[in-house]
């Protein structure tokens, strides 16, 4: 919606029954023209929308309000279909004009309510309403949020998984406006796009604690393109918990856990060796299981070679889709708090690993600091979305001048746990 001031000149109200004619309400008991009921603005507009039995307006044309001579003028136009998705648009300065400036839906009803004032202040208004047309293709652009849900730790993005490709930067923008995060409180964040099918949304900084964030889609209707229209999307509703965050110090071999910013708990741990180091950076609880088996030879290490090993691990939890866990480490408790002799994961002793699978939930942070390893890759092999400055971050947006293609999460190899 849009206002724009003008100084009004306060009239009698005789003067003001004379100009509005008969049946009009001019004063309120305080004398004040502008308390007057708003009067039909219908002579006062013109609307290129159909109005009464004619046709359904096109989604494709924008819709437009003009004021009629110099009688009047627009003060405030606000465009809204049934499911009360608002339509954006501008108001010239001189309230000579209004126009749209984001898409109408197709087969959607429109109600648009138009206010104006006259030459002596006067207030008035017309509601009009109308349909549009139904998409010309029958082709639609399906929309599935991620996580489920649930609860999550603070450092959960939403993801939005997409059936079709759209690599049009100017059709990304008509997608992107539509898919809507908000967030109680309120945060600043901005959707990124990973490749052509999938976006991820993170604030700038972790989501607050005890937050409720809910996802919707607005696409429904929108054209993207002359094959290609918005199709319904099912909403999406997380809440965040505690702040969970457990920095692991490869070079001292110790695990912090915070709660909230408050330490509460010091962990001696073993991380990856000399060829097999853990990754830097910062990752997200992707799931926990109590138990699993953990082969070799599913990253390649040969069966029987020196490094070779097939182990029952219990409380793992895991960080990346390429099999890195923190999990219990019987075998190398001698190792724990000294030196880093795993495979690539945490480990610690059982009654710490059951208490670190007992504390984090899907969506906590576990960041590993002074590691030999490579940096944790922002995109398709978990949630790295957090090592991605928020600069180059916004950048991702299709609505910011920039539009990267990556690997999708969904494209990365969903391994049988590896390391250990």
């Amino acid at each position: 919606m849009n206002h724009t001031p003008r100084t009004r000149t306060v009239v009698s109200c005789t003067l003001l029954v004379t100009a509005l004619g008969a049946g009009v309400t001019a004063c309120g008991s305080d004398g004040n023209p502008l308390s007057a009921k708003p009067y039909d603005a219908a002579g006062l507009i013109s609307f290129n929308g159909p109005t009464g039995a004619e046709k359904r307006a096109d989604p494709d044309k924008p819709l437009e309000v003009t004021a009629n001579g110099d009688e009047g003028r627009i003060t405030d136009v606000t465009a809204q279909d049934s499911t009360g998705r608002y339509v954006a648009g501008e108001l010239a300065a001189d309230g000579s004009r209004w126009h749209s400036t984001s898409p109408l839906a197709a087969n959607a009803h429109y109600t648009v309510t138009v206010s104006t004032e006259d030459e002596d202040g006067a207030p008035g208004r017309k509601v009009l309403t109308f349909d549009t047309s139904k998409p010309t293709s029958k082709k639609r652009l399906t929309v599935t949020f991620g996580p489920q849900a649930g609860t999550y730790g603070v450092g959960q993005p939403i993801t939005a998984q997409l059936d079709h490709e759209i690599k049009d930067k100017g059709q990304r923008a008509v997608v992107e406006r539509a898919l809507r995060v908000e967030s109680t409180p309120a945060v600043q964040g901005a959707w990124y796009w990973v490749n052509a099918k999938e976006l991820h949304y993170r604030p700038k900084e972790y989501w607050p604690t005890h937050a409720t964030v809910r996802v919707h889609s607005n696409l429904d209707g929108i054209r993207i393109d002359d094959r290609l229209w918005g199709g319904a999307a099912k909403p999406l509703k997380i809440t965040t918990g505690d702040r969970i965050e457990a920095v692991t110090d490869a070079s001292s071999h110790q695990m912090t856990v915070y709660k909230n910013g408050a330490e509460i708990n010091q962990i001696p741990v073993t991380t990856g060796k000399t060829g097999y180091e853990t990754r830097n950076g910062v990752k997200v609880v992707l799931g926990k299981q109590y138990f699993v088996r953990m082969r070799s030879t599913t990253v390649g290490i040969a069966e029987g070679s020196s490094d070779s090993y097939d182990l029952p691990v219990y409380y793992a939890t895991r960080v990346t889709w390429s099999g890195e866990y923190v999990h219990a480490a019987p075998w190398s408790v001698g190792s724990q708090g000294y030196a880093n002799v795993s495979h690539g994961c945490t480990g610690m002793n059982t009654s710490n690993a059951e208490w670190f699978f007992d504390t984090v939930r899907e969506g906590d942070i576990v960041r590993v600091v002074n590691s030999d390893g490579d940096a944790m890759e922002p995109f398709g092999n978990g949630f790295g979305d957090w090592n991605v400055d928020w600069a180059k971050w916004r950048q991702g947006s299709a609505l910011f001048n920039g539009t990267p293609d990556g690997p999708a999460p969904g494209d990365a190899l969903r391994l049988q746990p590896t390391a250990v």
